[in-house]
């Protein structure tokens, strides 16, 4: 049965954070590495076209349209947070340390994210609806890169490394657990 498509932008954008927020469920009672793997990797997926769209297209049609653009600079710095560890998980692997405590973190933050776009009166899509901003044309440019981008994804192409827009690139060094003196 072929899927309904999206009545808007809105709507094309909800459903995404359905899907992943389904896939972050799945991966919570996954128990076998191939499956975590393949999890993860969905999510990942889904979550750099969906950060890609946004940053594309939706949130520049909302420059200067929206009431409170702090919700604009705030969904940037929340998509690189995402980015980061969407990068760590693409690199890491089920036996690692962290592995599970990092996709549950960017769960936390997706839904947190998530939260912001869509509250009711004060979010980031309420604003943009009550801006009139043209949902219909905006879901198929939406539609149009989303499609562009799972078509090469599921051709072979690798994820892209983050590119973030808020990190200023900051050399981290990583920290090891100091070992006891016996």
């Amino acid at each position: 049965m072929p899927r309904r498509a999206p009545a808007d932008a809105i709507a094309l954008l909800k459903a995404d954070h359905r899907k992943v927020e389904d896939l972050f469920e799945k991966f919570q009672h996954a128990r076998e590495e191939d499956r975590k793997i393949a999890l993860v990797h969905e999510i990942c997926t889904e979550l750099t076209i969906h950060t890609t769209i946004e940053e594309e297209i939706f949130y520049p049609a909302c420059k200067g349209k929206i009431k409170d653009e702090d919700l604009l600079d705030e969904g940037y710095v929340e998509h690189d947070g995402a980015k980061v560890l969407v990068a760590e998980l693409l690199d890491g692997s089920p036996s690692d340390e962290f592995y599970d405590a990092k996709v549950t973190v960017l769960s936390e933050m997706i839904k947190h994210h998530v939260k912001e776009e869509e509250k009711r009166s004060e979010g980031m899509f309420a604003q943009a609806r009550e801006a009139g901003l043209d949902m219909s044309a905006l879901c198929e440019k939406l539609m149009a890169r989303k499609e562009e981008l799972k078509a090469k994804f599921e051709n072979g192409a690798k994820l892209p490394p983050p590119q973030t827009r808020t990190y200023t690139g900051h050399k981290l060094e990583q920290s090891h657990p100091v070992q006891a003196a016996a």
